[in-house]
């Protein structure tokens, strides 16, 4: 049989108001007291029951993720992170795949409100109106996008696309195609942001195509368009369209790097795996996965008002679809 808080309360002779005081509200036990309940429930193996446990803290112990494509290896990567932490944190994880689809989005988010204490949505397509009402249903933090009022886990792709343009550039490119993606994506807004910044810092003639889906089939769709415009490097609004990119240039028969180069922007996996291997922009997707967790139980344990958004640093990695333009 379950071992039940009677039991640890008979074990650590208190009564069962006062192992429930030990076990959520230890400032109201002495420390002694707390000792004896800690050591009864563990020589017992006790495990409070989360429903229970929820009566009496006002609390779910569940915390919910949204995210826009599970397909993505990007969005898997910041599910096992915002796993791993939860976890630490003793709370477990309901996720929900939105499809791409804002106003999935916004119904997952109501849906998950009444059985979790929080969610973190991940790069929402939603217009600002439609975050701020979605945060009236629950507490919210975003993983990805940034709105004043809202706590978010940021990664810096205005930079990281700074940074492939600079590489681009330094090895001679001066056409370049870029491959939007999703309009209502504030992370192609953020690329976009450092694309336009670095094309007029430099001087260079920029192919500006789509939008298109951030998916290998939205690459492959994208890679004539580039080719025919007569540019001497591709970048790709993601790494999931780069391989779409690199896939049908080989079936054209054209060369990567040697006619033309082509980049990507995350660091999945598959992009040290293809070959030749992806220059792409590394994102750190466990940092924010962590940051968005800690956002959270420090949004829901704290009367803090102060809200946070925190952004971490992309990094350029050079690898073999990148090299000078041919003469």
């Amino acid at each position: 049989m379950a071992v039940t808080i009677r039991d640890v309360a008979r074990r650590a002779h208190v009564s069962v108001a006062t192992v429930s005081r030990a076990l959520t509200s230890p400032e109201l036990v002495r420390p002694e007291t707390r000792s004896r309940v800690l050591a009864a429930a563990s020589d017992l193996g006790y495990q409070p029951n989360r429903a229970a446990r929820g009566l009496i803290t006002g609390k779910t112990g569940n915390i919910g993720i949204v995210v826009p494509d599970l397909d993505n290896p990007f969005f898997t990567g910041v599910l096992k992170a915002v796993q791993a932490r939860a976890m630490q944190a003793d709370y477990a994880v309901f996720v929900a795949d939105s499809d791409e689809d804002p106003v999935a989005e916004a119904k997952l988010v109501h849906a998950m409100a009444k059985q979790v204490d929080g969610v973190v949505l991940c790069a929402p397509g939603l217009e600002d109106s439609q975050v701020y009402e979605v945060a009236g249903a629950t507490s919210l933090v975003l993983l990805n996008r940034r709105l004043p009022g809202v706590p978010a886990a940021l990664m810096d792709s205005a930079g990281g696309m700074h940074a492939i343009i600079d590489h681009l550039v330094a090895l001679g490119h001066r056409r370049i195609a870029y491959l939007n993606g999703p309009r209502t994506s504030w992370s192609n807004q953020e690329r976009r942001r450092g694309l336009m910044s670095a094309v007029a810092q430099h001087g260079v003639d920029l192919v500006d195509l789509g939008p298109f889906a951030p998916r290998y089939e939205g690459g492959l769709q994208a890679a004539d368009l580039a080719v025919a415009a007569d540019t001497t490097a591709i970048v790709a609004y993601n790494d999931i369209m780069a391989l779409g990119v690199l896939a049908r240039l080989r079936d054209r028969g054209i060369s990567v790097p040697g006619d033309v180069s082509v980049t990507g922007f995350d660091d999945l996996t598959y992009a040290a795996l293809c070959s030749p291997a992806l220059t792409t922009v590394a994102m750190p997707v466990a940092q924010a996965g962590r940051t968005a967790v800690n956002l959270l139980l420090d949004w829901l344990d704290s009367d803090n008002t102060e809200v946070p958004q925190i952004v971490a640093e992309t990094q350029l990695i050079v690898r073999g679809t990148t090299t000078p333009p041919r003469k």
